[in-house]
C-alpha cells in the first residue's frame, strides 16, 4: 500500500526536490554577484528529472543517500545532489572581475522557479486531496 503511495506521489516529490536544489543555485548565484571569478551554475531541469526519475524507479532495493557526505558508487564530482550535472550559465555580459552572474537573469530564474515550485506544491496538495476523498467516500 506504502508503496503504490509513494509511486502515486513520486514524480512531484521528485521535481520539488530539483526545484529546490535549483533555487539553492540560483541564490548561490546572487549571493556570489561581487565575488571575482565566480562562474554562475544552474542545472538543466529536464535532463535533471529525466535522471532523477530513471534512479527513482531503477533499484528499488537500493539504499536512498541522505547526505552529500555518503559514499557511492561513482564520483560525483561536478554534480549537485543525487548525482545531478551542474551547468555553467552561458556569459550573458561579461564582467571585468570575471563573474558571469547576470542579477537580471537569476532574479528572473529566481522568480520562475518559485512559481514552479509553487505549482508543484499545489499538484501534490490536489493529489492528496483526491486521495483523502476517495477515502472518505
Amino acid at each position: 500500500m506504502i508503496g503504490k503511495l509513494d509511486d502515486y506521489l513520486r514524480f512531484n516529490e521528485t521535481a520539488l526536490n530539483l526545484r529546490g536544489q535549483r533555487q539553492q543555485l540560483i541564490a548561490s548565484n546572487i549571493a556570489n554577484a561581487d565575488t571575482p571569478n565566480y562562474k554562475a551554475r544552474d542545472i538543466d531541469f529536464n535532463s535533471a528529472m529525466k535522471t532523477a526519475m530513471a534512479q527513482a524507479t531503477a533499484q528499488p532495493g537500493e539504499m536512498a543517500k541522505t547526505s552529500t557526505a555518503h559514499l557511492s558508487a561513482k564520483s560525483t564530482g561536478g554534480s549537485g545532489a543525487n548525482g545531478i550535472p551542474l551547468l555553467y550559465r552561458n556569459i550573458q555580459q561579461g564582467a571585468i572581475d570575471g563573474n558571469t552572474v547576470d542579477m537580471d537573469a537569476e532574479r528572473n530564474q529566481f522568480a520562475d522557479n518559485a512559481i514552479r515550485y509553487e505549482a508543484g506544491i499545489t499538484m501534490i496538495s490536489g493529489q492528496i486531496k483526491s486521495m483523502l476523498t476517495a477515502i472518505q467516500g
